[in-house]
């Protein structure tokens, strides 16, 4: 039997057609023997011989190859990934930017976002999950204040996950939080609801943007998920990356830990992007892995088509090279944005409002390029397939749900305007602010 055409590993049948006669039999006798492709293309974009890496990967690939084993189950039944978000743990995937010397692994930044690339293409779920986690970790390792440095690092080496509650749903005015922080019985005290709260669920701490009868602006307050006052809701309902835990968390009455310095990080609203970015290319890499097995092991062809197999018909050949090239493009942007930011935290020459720009600079431009590249990619695989590849079973539309989802954030159709603003004008990025209602609306 020809390569390829083994039953599909994922038990899909992209054989039949909502139209029989649209196809004609080819005797299996008649398909060319084909020889096992090798594998020249590198995993991952990069240095090509980097020891660094290739120890880190060696690590978790075996979890994540776990992890991609039922990841299209999980995502058409509703099964919050919290056994897998255990695998990763038990390995320690949030120390992986700790020194060596602080109990973590001493990964660098971009080899952080090389292996979340990796994760998200095993169940982009499980990637998203980790986005404040990460960013978090850059503002610890950025802290002047040794104790609360020393504090977190010494919670995150040993496997202690942080989430995020900073968005609210609703009510607020612009600029202003309905959740705020209050001094009881002599203790910090935070009281409020959280929407968006990606990796909360999933996590042992979360941090609360808050505001502060003392302090101006928007303050970062830390707490704990176990806390009786902490209600985690499953409520997110759209239509892509359900399994992410972001939904509603209440507050009431619960202590704070500590208030996080402001503008810790000057690298932390695009390291919150760019996680997204990591996500798009890992999906883009799913469809593509989809696609390839489902061409391989197709055995219908159509009459309209050149009358050979599947796996030889050059248009569909041709599709597949161009979901490979955007794929590929999607990976290589993201990883060029990530080196950019590398670069800049490390840069003494830039002062703290040149460093933000930078890394803003950076994430924009790559979230312009790689969004519409995962959307085209997600839909794309369709075209090589047929009708029978969009059965629910297949649940190949989740790559596409979940790649339109998350093309959407913060809102994505506002990045190219500031990178051109910045182009033309020397207009530099602003920082993070609050987002709320608009008083000046009139129905």
């Amino acid at each position: 039997m020809p390569i390829g055409h083994s039953p599909n590993a994922d038990g899909l049948d992209f054989n039949q057609l909502s139209d029989p006669s649209q196809a004609t039999a080819l005797e299996l006798d008649n398909f060319e023997e084909q020889l096992p492709t090798r594998q020249l293309l590198k995993i991952t974009p990069g240095p090509s011989a980097d020891e660094q890496y290739d120890r880190l990967a060696g690590i978790f690939r075996p979890v994540f190859s776990q992890i991609a084993a039922n990841a299209k189950d999980r995502d058409l039944n509703r099964v919050l990934p919290f056994e897998q978000v255990g695998l990763l743990n038990r390995e320690r995937f949030g120390a992986l930017r700790l020194p060596v010397a602080d109990g973590g692994y001493g990964a660098r930044l971009s080899d952080v976002f090389r292996l979340l690339i990796e994760l998200s293409e095993a169940d982009s779920h499980v990637g998203q999950l980790w986005r404040a986690h990460i960013a978090f970790v850059e503002n610890v390792l950025a802290l002047d204040d040794e104790a609360l440095r020393t504090k977190w690092i010494a919670r995150i080496a040993a496997g202690q996950i942080i989430g995020n509650a900073y968005t609210e749903r609703g009510g607020n005015a612009l600029g202003t939080l309905n959740t705020a922080a209050s001094l009881v019985d002599g203790r910090w005290v935070v009281d409020g609801e959280k929407y968006y709260c990606t990796g909360t669920i999933f996590a042992d701490w979360t941090t609360v943007a808050v505001s502060h009868p003392e302090l101006a602006g928007r303050q970062i307050a830390v707490v704990s998920t176990q806390r009786s006052g902490v209600k985690i809701l499953d409520d997110w309902d759209g239509f892509g990356q359900g399994l992410t835990g972001t939904g509603t968390t209440e507050f009431r009455q619960v202590p704070v830990d500590c208030f996080m310095p402001q503008q810790t990080n000057d690298s932390e609203a695009a390291i919150f992007q760019l996680v997204l970015m990591a996500v798009q290319a890992g999906i883009a890499r799913a469809a593509l892995n989809d696609l390839r097995r489902a061409v391989q092991s197709r055995t219908r062809i159509f009459t309209t088509g050149t009358g050979v197999p599947v796996y030889q018909e050059p248009q569909v050949l041709q599709l597949v090279g161009e979901v490979s090239a955007e794929s590929f493009a999607a990976d290589s942007v993201v990883i060029g944005a990530v080196l950019e930011v590398e670069a800049a935290l490390g840069d003494p020459g830039l002062n703290d409002e040149e460093r933000y720009a930078v890394c803003e600079l950076a994430a924009n431009r790559a979230q312009t390029v790689v969004q519409p590249l995962a959307i085209g990619v997600t839909s794309k695989i369709f075209d090589g397939l047929g009708a029978s590849s969009t059965r629910s079973g297949c649940n190949l539309d989740r790559h596409w749900r979940n790649a339109r989802t998350i093309a959407t954030h913060n809102p994505a159709i506002y990045k190219a305007r500031i990178v051109g603003d910045y182009e033309i004008n020397g207009v530099q990025p602003q920082r993070l602010s609050v987002t709320g209602e608009d008083s000046t609306h009139r129905a």
